[in-house]
Order: structure tokens, then sequence, then C-alpha cells
């Protein structure tokens, strides 16, 4: 019987399940887990060909000839393209500089650039017939490293610069530079009783997401093209894709697939545009997807790095001053590099109050392969070379090193050295007390009474190299901060459709975003978002699509934040129409309406004191109510060229570990044994997968740790490694335990005081755990990965 609004009382028992605060269960998990899922490697149309790329097999050398014709006669081959039979004006694309060739011309300019496509009936057919296209390659000059980019007479990696970076940097090898100078560090440095200074060498980190770059290209009838792909951006790739397709944006419609992992890595362009030419040149629907070689070639990386830093302190443990120049490789195309370098430079110092410094961060052009955005974004490369700093200072000092950090450690209301004033909860002194007042775990758990020792448990494992001879245990402490959301005046919006209607006499919400869901669960959040404010346990998660206006990347930790601000926006928008339609129907039926605040809770709408007023089956009848809006968080500004001042970023979070290993020093292998973490969250909009993103960043910064690297030949610029075989990855087995204490302190200018998870558990990783290795051996080791030849020396 319908409520015709007289109150009754909402029962517990009746309350909305599922909304924030809640461990939902993500909609893909069960799938995912047991191999249903389908990625977009799995995309299928029923005359669709193969796509391929041909790449460069040298980093820099001017292409003399292309011929393609023994490609063209291979049967079962229906098209060829190389840079002279693209359709369009423009040929060029980039994140933020348009300096990316579709395929290449002229010259190439790191290895593995793609030079020409193919089209075949079946991916063999491509590849080979790839393999048959003749390239005729005159060998140039390369540059890999400071030193060779900036030489008098250095080759260019890119002649003629009209970016708007290029007026500000020294050398056009340099792509971006930034300062930041606060305060005088050079009279700072007068009052320091000890000063330290440190060089670190950062290795070059692959995203490894385990699904490759994959996508199905169908041309349409309108003589556009609809893309189904695994990505990050929906809409950065759209406005990269139109111009060099020659087409309209409205025209090139692209729906997200199922992606396998992201961490940054597919935030540019990889087979999109390819696939879409192929397409629109067959007239058939083309799949591209990589092998892991290619994959390898396909997407950008971590930045390597080189790192000089000094701090001074005084006799109590202050510090005085910080310098520091950060040289980020960029590789040979912009990508993301210029907000990479933002980053690293404003947030150098790491989560600490130093009042002068003198910062200077760069990133270079060079022919090794191009990197960009991965987890952490800058932001890791620093940490791990001021936490080592921070423990150096401290054993200078006879300081504990927790002490030390402690003593210096930022809290809400100080003054960064952009200028910027932390304005929430910022609990690193807090943060690094819980992780050091966690018991350690027992010495020697690798010895099982009455039995042999566990090799598990050991250095080197089931390689049964030690039973424990040589076996030393060491501990480690280290703390990061991590921007939130896109930065430096950047604007960052993103876009929500939520539409309520009654479906077979039940209240159903939709919810409609281009949120690029890549494994962070996001799709479980919005419904939860949802279900919270409009009342309804049943919520439909519409596929991404460009269909709906942007939602930005799925990066900067800010999908939650930002996309999930937009879903709640929406959804109290959607809740004011529902009840403006309330109170025109009930309305006279009790004051409440009228005089009470009113929410949606248990599909019913209630007043703030738990009272019922009406169904909400009947408040809506007929009616659909649906509302598209944008919503943004608060501005921010550039950062200054010269000095770096400016209020650059809208939200930091931070994490701290405690990494305790055990190192075999005969053989160099090592052993983490337990990586505990702490970290403000915010508010746990889900806690099983915030746990799930802490414990996941924690792993991929101790693989750079330990032994991610992607080897590129100083002399060539070749990549070495371009494989999982030879490019490792923790497993299982190589993944401690992890304890996770989470802390939920509000940042007031955040939907429900949210703050952003993902990376900064990616930050003090590393460092801790290389930490604990210095503390096992007492080695320096001011490099990463440790290899085993670092640690016997040999």
């Amino acid at each position: 019987m319908a409520t015709t609004g007289i109150p009754t009382s909402l029962t517990q028992g009746s309350r909305t399940r599922g909304g924030i605060g809640e461990s939902t269960l993500r909609p893909d998990g069960t799938l995912k887990v047991t191999g249903e899922f389908a990625y977009a490697s799995d995309l299928w149309h029923e005359d669709m060909l193969w796509g391929h790329t041909l790449r460069s097999t040298v980093a820099h050398a001017e292409i003399r000839s292309i011929d393609t014709s023994e490609a063209l006669a291979t049967p079962g081959v229906h098209a060829v393209l190389t840079y002279e039979d693209l359709p369009a004006a423009v040929k060029h694309y980039g994140l933020e500089i348009k300096d990316t060739p579709v395929l290449a011309h002229g010259k190439v300019r790191h290895h593995g650039e793609p030079v020409a496509l193919v089209a075949a009936d079946h991916p063999e057919t491509a590849r080979r017939a790839a393999a048959r296209i003749r390239v005729d390659y005159a060998g140039l000059p390369v540059v890999t490293d400071e030193a060779s980019a900036t030489a008098p007479g250095a080759p260019l990696v890119h002649e003629n610069r009209a970016d708007h970076y290029a007026g500000h940097v020294p050398h056009p090898n340099v792509l971006h530079r930034q300062p930041v100078v606060r305060g005088d560090a050079a009279l700072a440095a007068g009052r320091a009783d000890v000063i330290i200074t440190g060089d670190y060498v950062f290795g070059m980190q692959d995203q490894a997401f385990l699904g490759p770059e994959s996508g199905l290209a169908v041309p349409a009838e309108d003589g556009g093209v609809d893309l189904y792909v695994a990505t990050q951006w929906l809409h950065a790739d759209l406005a990269q894709m139109a111009p060099v397709l020659g087409l309209p944006e409205d025209k090139v419609r692209m729906t997200l697939s199922g992606v396998g992992g992201a961490f940054g890595g597919r935030e540019d362009i990889s087979m999109q545009i390819h696939a879409c030419l192929l397409a629109l040149r067959t007239g058939r629907p083309v799949k591209i997807v990589y092998n892991r070689f290619e994959s390898f070639f396909g997407h950008v990386h971590r930045h390597p790095a080189r790192l000089h830093y000094e701090h001074g302190a005084t006799r109590d443990g202050k510090l005085t001053h910080m310098k520091c120049r950060i040289v980020l490789d960029g590789g040979a195309y912009a990508s993301s590099s210029p907000a990479v370098v933002g980053n690293a430079a404003s947030l150098s110092a790491g989560p600490y109050a130093v009042d002068d410094v003198d910062i200077e961060a760069l990133a270079l052009y060079t022919n090794n392969p191009p990197c960009g955005a991965m987890r952490g974004f800058g932001a890791v490369q620093a940490c791990f070379a001021y936490e080592a700093q921070m423990d150096k200072v401290a054993a200078a000092l006879a300081m504990d090193p927790v002490e030390f950090r402690r003593i210096n450690a930022m809290e809400q209301g100080t003054l960064l050295p952009t200028g910027q004033r932390v304005d929430s909860p910022a609990p690193v002194a807090e943060l690094l007390r819980r992780v050091k007042a966690r018991p350690l775990p027992p010495e020697r758990q690798w010895l099982v009474a009455g039995e042999e020792a566990d090799v598990r448990a050991l250095p080197g494992g089931l390689s049964n190299t030690t039973h424990g001879e040589g076996v030393v245990r060491g501990v480690g402490y280290a703390v990061g901060i991590k921007n939130v959301g896109f930065s430096e005046g950047f604007d960052d919006y993103s876009t929500a459709r939520v539409r309520l209607e009654v479906i077979n006499g039940v209240a159903v919400a939709a919810v409609h975003t281009a949120m690029a869901e890549v494994g962070q669960g996001g799709v479980t959040v919005h419904a939860q978002i949802a279900r919270t404010e409009l009342g309804v346990a049943q919520v439909t998660i519409a596929p991404a699509d460009t269909r709906v206006g942007s939602a930005g990347s799925t990066s900067a930790s800010r999908q939650t934040y930002v996309t999930g601000g937009a879903v709640k926006n929406s959804c109290e928008h959607v809740r004011e129409r529902v009840l403006e339609i309330g109170r025109r129907r009930f309305g006279t039926y009790h004051p409440a309406w009228a005089t009470a605040e009113l929410l949606l809770e248990g599909g019913k709408v209630v007043t703030d004191g738990g009272e019922v007023l009406a169904d909400l089956v009947d408040v809506l009848a007929d009616e659909a109510v649906e509302v598209e809006l944008e919503w943004r968080h608060r501005p921010t500004e550039a950062f200054d060229l010269r000095t770096g001042q400016g209020n650059g970023h809208v939200q930091y979070s931070f994490a701290a570990h405690r990494a305790v290993v055990e190192v075999d020093t005969e053989l160099g292998l090592v052993k983490v044994v337990e990586l505990a973490v702490a970290q403000d969250v915010g508010k746990a909009l889900n806690p099983l997968s915030v746990l799930g993103q802490i414990q996941g960043g924690s792993t991929q910064g101790l693989g750079v740790a330990v032994m991610e690297e992607i080897i590129v030949d100083p002399v060539t610029a070749k990549v070495r490694n371009p494989s999982f075989t030879d490019y490792l990855i923790p497993t299982i087995l190589d993944t401690p335990t992890m304890p996770v204490d989470i802390l939920e302190l509000a940042d007031d200018h955040a939907p429900y005081g949210l703050r952003g998870v993902g990376e900064a558990p990616t930050l003090s990783s590393t460092p801790a755990v290389l930490a604990a290795i210095r503390a096992a051996t007492g080695l320096e080791l001011n490099r990463t990965p440790v290899r085993p030849e670092h640690l016997t020396g040999t």
C-alpha cells in the first residue's frame, strides 16, 4: 500500500546497505579470479582483421627509404601504412606537447618507435608481412644522459622546438626545468652543525601490467570509427586521435574495454590511432593486441633519475636547509614529463618542515625509451633520495632515525617549499610512531622445531641456496608525501550522469561516467555513493565511454576524489529534484515536507530524525530524474618558473613504512620478511579496496627496491630486457606480510573527507626496504634496484 506522507519510523533493518564506509565486493571480482572476465584482448568481431606495428630496430637514425612491396604482396595482407599514408594534415600527438609522430618520418628517435602498420587476416600473417618491410636506416649519434644531451654540439633530439617550455630551458635537449627557491639555503648552511650530501640513482621501472595493450576498431557507416580499448583516459585519447584521423570528435566513439592493470602506462596513446587507421583504410574491423615484447616498447615507463641532495642540521636534530638537483630522463618524447618535473621539484623536500631550500628539477630529451606517468609520478624518485638522506643525517647526529624524522615532521599548517600551506591533517609523526610501535616478526623464522629449515622463508627461497648461513637481519623506516589530483592550474574536473527511476516496481539508480576502471575499484565506490545519497539498493554502473563528459584520467590518486565527487554532486541534485516532486505530490499531508531536513534512505523519503514520509516508488511514479553535471575541486595554480612558488596542489597524502629484511651477505640475496604500513586515507569509502591499494602500491615499491629495472644499453640506447623473463617483478613468493594501519583524519575540502590512496604507499616502501638492507649490511647503497653484486662487491 502506498505511503501517503504520514510519518512512520525507519527501522534499522530497512536502512540502505552497501553505502560508503562498507567493504562491498567488486562486481567484477569473481569473474576476474575465475578467468571469466572479458579483457580488451578478448574482443572479437567475426570479420575482423589483425593489426601489427613494425618498430625501429635502432634508437636514432635517418630513414632513407621504406620498401613495403614484399609486405603488400603477402597473401592475406589487406593494408600496409607508413607516414606517407596518414590521412590528415595533423600527424603528431601528445598529452601536452604534440611531438610524437603517429609513424616515424625522416628519422627514428628511440628503439622500438613505430614505423609502419600492417593489417592481415591472421596475426601471424601480419607479423610475417611486417618483417618483410625493408627500412634503410642511416645511424645517427645517440644521447643517453645529461652529459651527452647537453654537451657542446650535442645532437638535438627535437630540432626547432616551439613548445611553451622551449624558452625557459638552458638547452634544447632539456625538456622542462623547474626551480623551487625559498629562503636562503646558502646562509642557512652556516647554522648547520652537520652537512650531509649524497648522490643517488633511480632505475627505469616498467608498469608491468599483466593485460597487454589491446583494442578493436570498427569502421562505421557514417565514415567514423568505434574503438573499444583498454585505456586510462578516454577523452584525452579522443582529443589526440580525432585530429590525426581527420575526423571530428563526434565521429570517433570510444568505449572502455576490460583493463588488465595500468599504473600510468595506459595514459598515453599506444595502439589506438594505429587500429583506427587500419580500420578506416580497409573498411573492416581491426584488432591489435601487443605481445609482451611489443608492450615494453608500446608504452612509457617511470623516469630513471640522478639526484644530488644536501641537508644540514643542528645538533638537536633540526633541519637547517636542503639543496637538491634532480635530473629525470624523459626519453625521446615529452609524454607527461613536464608535470613529472613539477611533482619532483615541489615534493623534493619530503614531508618535513624546512624553511630554506634551493631545488632544481629537470627532464631531458634523450634517445632512450619515452618515460611518463607511473604510480607516484616524480615523487617516488625524490622520496628514495631524501629518505636515504634522513638516515645519513640521523647517523651523523647519533640519533634514532625515526626520532630525527619526528622532530622535523611537517604537520597541518606547515609551509611547503613552494609557499603553499598544508591546510588539512598531515599526521607524519603519528604514522612513523605507529609503524615503529608494531612488534617485530620473530628472528630466524625459517627454523621449524624438529624439522629442517623452511627454505621458502629464506633469501633465495625455493632455489635452496642457504639454510641460514650468512643471513643477517635489518630494519628500516621511511615516510613520503604525494600530491592528489592534477596540479599546477590544470582544469581538473569530472562528469557524472545519474538517473533515478522506477523499474518493475523498484527504485533503481544508474550512474554513467567516463572513468576508466583499471582495477582501482571505482565501479564499486560509485555504486556505494549512489546508495548513500539516493537511498536505493539497486545501482547500475553504465560502461564507460565518450557519450558522457570527461572523467579525466585514472591517475594521480584522483578518481575517488574527483569522479566520486562528481557522482556525489549529481546524486545530490537528483535527490533535490526527487524531494521537489515529493513536496508537490505529498506536501499537504505533513508539515515535515516543508520544515524538516529530508533524506532518501532505504527506498523512502525520511526526515533527519528517521521518520518515513513516503516510499520513493510512490514519489517517482512514472517520472525519471536524470542529471549530468561537471564537478571540480579547488583550483590550483602554476608554479613560478623562476622561484617555484605557487599553490600548485589540491591535496596531499602520507604513508610510512617499516621494512624488515634478511640478507644473505655471501650471495647477495634479499628476503623482505615484513613490510608494515601506516597511511592516512581521510575516509575509507571501501576499507577492503583501500587495503588492496595500500598493499599493491607497497609491492610495486618493493619491486623497484630489489629487482625491477629496464636496462638500456648506454652506448646504443637499445632496451636489453623487454620480457618478463629478464624484467623481474615480485611474485606471491616475494611478497611479504603487510600489516596495515589505516588512519581516517578527514580533509574537510574533499568529498566525505577522503584522501587519495593509491600512490602514497609506492613512495616510502622503496626507501624503507633500502634502509633495512643498509642496516643489515652496513653498505651505503645509493642506487635502486639493489642487485646481488651491490651486496657482495663482485
